[in-house]
């Protein structure tokens, strides 16, 4: 018979860090000790945490789950974020999210990604030439890890590349836990607007962009409306940018922290593949995207979860649980880490991983190609990791060679 865990004592959540690496210790001693656990959400209201990775995998894949940020249960961390946007697909069900995730499924397939490498190549080899043409020190966040997904991710929808930094203001407003949800509302109100009005140009005006298809597409549906359609933008490009602009900087950290890793890749160019996968599965940037709230009742590991009770399924608890990666605290890049949960489970795994893929493997090997001799400006422990931030990484990385 499930049973019902006593609420008295519950942590607190997000839980603390003790290591920037590293996720927060207590995950590990919940999935040891107590893999489905009450815990205590910043608003006064309680959820369930569940830990290690073949639970959190059968949560994503529960059909009994769900993604709606409006739901009253909802276990929002974030609140005013996205939560009654149009067309935000990424945080509703079906049938919604599946109407609106296909219209863009094939922008984002392996073999129309590949189509993109020359121009990262480009984008990424010009900010490396700024690099290099600067002073040293300088903050790869602003220089490379920052305007290369930006600009990516701009020309595909095609949004004009001078908005850029406006773009990257406005998430770091939505993404950061000391923002009030006033105060997000209000960015995502006049994010919103703009995409609103970019939609309507695009509508006007069409261009060679993914903006100007999808235009033409939800036209063609009989579903055209300018809110919803600038709700399905605004998702792919905060995704778009935000997290694997941190997952770049993260990631040459790690490395640079890991000579003896950095070697074997520099060695052996064909392991970049591999590497990507393991700097993504050590380093989940979002680590409670994937909370949920149960649309019925469901029993996870004997523990009964009721009707309109929020989950917490953190990624880095996943990730780093020993049963699915051997030794998994330690940076591998030999090791098969396919199996990680960074971009999701089920029908709401990341849309755009395979860009988010190909950018990083362009960005890592060029970078330490073109400059061997990078390494940090700063000790790692004067870093300012984003420890203030739903999208884990650091707000500078000084580097010079």
């Amino acid at each position: 018979m499930p049973v019902r865990p006593d609420q008295a004592d519950a942590p607190t959540f997000p839980m603390a860090r003790t290591c920037p690496f590293d996720p927060p210790p207590r995950y590990a001693e919940l999935r040891d000790e107590k893999p489905v656990s009450r815990v205590s959400l910043p608003d006064g209201r309680s959820a369930w945490l569940v830990a290690g990775h073949e639970l959190i995998r059968a949560v994503l894949a529960d059909e009994r789950v769900s993604s709606d940020r409006s739901h009253p249960g909802f276990p929002l961390v974030m609140p005013g974020f996205g939560a009654k946007l149009k067309g935000a697909f990424l945080v509703k069900d079906p049938p919604e999210h599946s109407i609106h995730r296909k219209m863009v499924t094939a922008e984002f397939t392996v073999k129309r990604v590949k189509t993109m490498r020359p121009r990262i190549q480009q984008i990424v080899n010009d900010q490396i030439d700024q690099m290099l043409a600067g002073e040293r020190p300088t903050d790869l966040v602003q220089e490379l890890s920052l305007p290369v997904p930006t600009l990516v991710i701009c020309e595909l929808l095609g949004v004009p590349y001078r908005d850029r930094m406006l773009f990257h203001g406005w998430t770091r407003q939505i993404v950061s836990t000391t923002a009030t949800a006033e105060q997000r509302a209000a960015v995502m109100g006049g994010l919103r607007d703009y995409v609103m009005r970019l939609v309507a140009a695009k509508a006007d005006y069409p261009g060679d962009d993914l903006l100007s298809r999808l235009v033409a597409r939800y036209q063609q549906a009989g579903l055209f409306d300018r809110e919803t359609l600038a709700g399905v933008a605004l998702t792919l490009l905060i995704a778009g940018h935000e997290t694997t602009a941190n997952m770049i900087a993260l990631g040459v950290v790690g490395l640079l922290e890991n000579p003896g890793q950095l070697a074997a890749l520099l060695s052996d160019p064909s392991l970049m593949h591999g590497a990507v996968e393991e700097l993504v599965r050590y380093f989940p940037v979002v680590d409670y995207a994937t909370s949920r709230v149960a649309a019925d009742d469901i029993e996870v590991a004997g523990v009964l979860i009721r009707r309109g009770e929020g989950i917490i399924a953190p990624v880095g608890s996943a990730n780093r649980d020993p049963r699915a990666f051997p030794d998994p605290d330690i940076l591998d890049i030999h090791r098969n880490a396919h199996g990680h949960l960074s971009f999701g489970y089920g029908i709401h795994q990341c849309l755009g991983q395979n860009l988010a893929r190909l950018e990083l493997e362009i960005v890592y090997s060029t970078l330490f190609a073109r400059i061997p001799g990078l390494r940090l400006a700063v000790p790692v422990d004067e870093l300012p990791f984003k420890h203030d931030a739903n999208v884990y990484g650091v707000h500078r990385l000084p580097v010079t060679w």
